[in-house]
């Protein structure tokens, strides 16, 4: 089997489904199920019970499934050993990083370090900060919202007030709060401020995916959101606004990044951080 067979196997069992994964890896259902049955024919045994809701590994597939990881990590450690005994700014760079920086600050950042070193390849995986700590060990380097990942070594990069938005006075009516996916850090700071130091009054009945589709909801008059500074511009302008704050203190998330030791030592990581911390003069 390839590499890719490897791979694929831990996607069908991250999406769990035929269609998820077939979409996530951009090949047809039939070529992607095609695929399957060949691997399963030629590890002699079936890998996944497909039931009408999603793929559930066997005792079979377990065991291929724990291989499959332990091959992509060996691959992965053979391309940074040899990238450290060359010396060289090359290879792939491996980033797992949260929806927000993702969106507003990396692809700047991203496109001034690949036209420094243009023979490195991004290698880029995004999500709720939630997301991207459990898959850490799978990243050259995390960035993370929140608290830095234990066990790592954390490059501050960000420090991001925030603000309740309403397209409307605060206090005249009970408003539907729009909330958007996040990681357990940014609900437990919600959950504080709501139940302590809230005066407004809050009916928490819509959630959507994203905080861009929050800001676009509140600008529409259907309710009240939670919006970080960073991502703010001309709404404090045309919208009421507040700071959140709990015990009178406001209520800020850093953003991170991080890395394990023994990964920093790695030319295009090294290059990486260096190049980060000359764009945000830390």
């Amino acid at each position: 089997m390839k590499i890719e067979d490897y791979q694929l196997l831990l996607d069908l069992n991250k999406c769990g489904t035929i269609r998820k994964t077939a979409v996530h890896v951009l090949i047809s259902q039939p070529a992607l199920t095609q695929r399957l049955k060949f691997m399963e024919e030629h590890l002699g045994g079936q890998i996944f019970l497909r039931t009408s809701k999603r793929l559930i590994p066997t005792s079979f597939g377990e065991i291929v499934l724990a291989h499959a990881e332990e091959v992509l990590k060996k691959e992965s450690e053979l391309g940074d050993k040899l990238a450290k005994v060359e010396g060289k700014i090359t290879g792939t760079l491996s980033i797992g990083a949260s929806s927000l920086y993702s969106q507003h600050f990396l692809p700047g950042l991203l496109q001034s370090f690949t036209k420094e070193y243009p023979d490195v390849t991004i290698d880029l995986v995004t999500g709720v900060s939630e997301e991207v700590r459990q898959s850490a060990a799978f990243y050259h380097i995390s960035i993370v919202r929140g608290e830095p990942i234990k066990g790592y070594e954390s490059l501050h990069l960000l420090s991001d007030p925030l603000f309740l938005f309403d397209s409307i006075p605060f206090g005249e009516k009970e408003r539907p709060l729009i909330e958007f996916k996040s990681d357990t850090g940014f609900q437990k700071l919600m959950e504080q401020w709501m139940l302590r130091d809230s005066s407004i009054l809050v009916k928490r009945s819509i959630k959507v995916d994203h905080f861009e589709t929050a800001k676009q909801m509140m600008k529409r008059g259907l309710g009240m959101t939670v919006l970080p500074g960073s991502i703010i511009s001309e709404e404090k302008n045309h919208f009421a606004w507040m700071p959140l704050e709990t015990e009178g203190r406001a209520i800020v998330r850093e953003t991170w990044a991080c890395v394990k030791s023994e990964v920093k030592a790695l030319p295009q990581v090294e290059a990486f951080l260096g190049h980060i911390k000359n764009e945000v003069g830390v």
